[in-house]
């Protein structure tokens, strides 16, 4: 009966040990590549698809992957700013569908730091800006786009390598 007794807790403790030592194989360091964009820095957006919109707009016309060039107007230092820190920045080139400006080159853009997971980062996480709205002329469009061409992970990135983006001449 002893026999039987030790042979369980024996079986019980390697599962508990298996366990947590398994799950420290996957564990994701918490130690995150810095994104920084000075003010009057110009990026380049790509427009993405929108899920699931609740209304259609002028927006919805322009094909996934769409370039949207961005003056910066804010600071971005994701040392400083976290997850979900907005700021603002202008259009610096129209946007045309056909014959059609849909947006203009003074369009003011709002947006979004976001912190997202990624699966093939070494880190587990990485940072990314979004563009969420854009007013033209009086009127506002939802819409999202990334400093990528694509959500989907691409190849891993470099572990600890400072991402900073640098001011384009004007």
């Amino acid at each position: 009966m002893r026999k039987k007794s030790n042979m369980r807790r024996s079986v019980v403790v390697f599962a508990v040990l298996a366990t947590v030592f398994a799950n420290q194989n996957f564990a994701q360091a918490a130690r995150l590549s810095p994104l920084s964009v000075p003010a009057g820095t110009v990026l380049t957006f790509y427009l993405q698809t929108r899920l699931n919109p609740i209304a259609e707009n002028e927006m919805d016309a322009l094909p996934k992957g769409t370039i949207l060039r961005v003056k910066v107007l804010d600071t971005i230092d994701s040392a400083v700013d976290r997850d979900g820190y907005e700021f603002r920045g202008e259009v610096v080139s129209p946007i045309s569908a056909g014959s059609l400006t849909v947006l203009h080159a003074d369009a003011q853009v709002h947006g979004l730091l976001a912190l997202l997971r990624s699966r093939n980062h070494p880190e587990g996480f990485r940072y990314e800006l979004l563009i969420t709205q854009v007013n033209d002329h009086g009127k506002t469009y939802d819409l999202t786009a990334s400093l990528s061409p694509s959500f989907v992970d691409s190849a891993p990135q470099v572990a600890g390598a400072t991402k900073t983006v640098s001011p384009l001449a004007k």
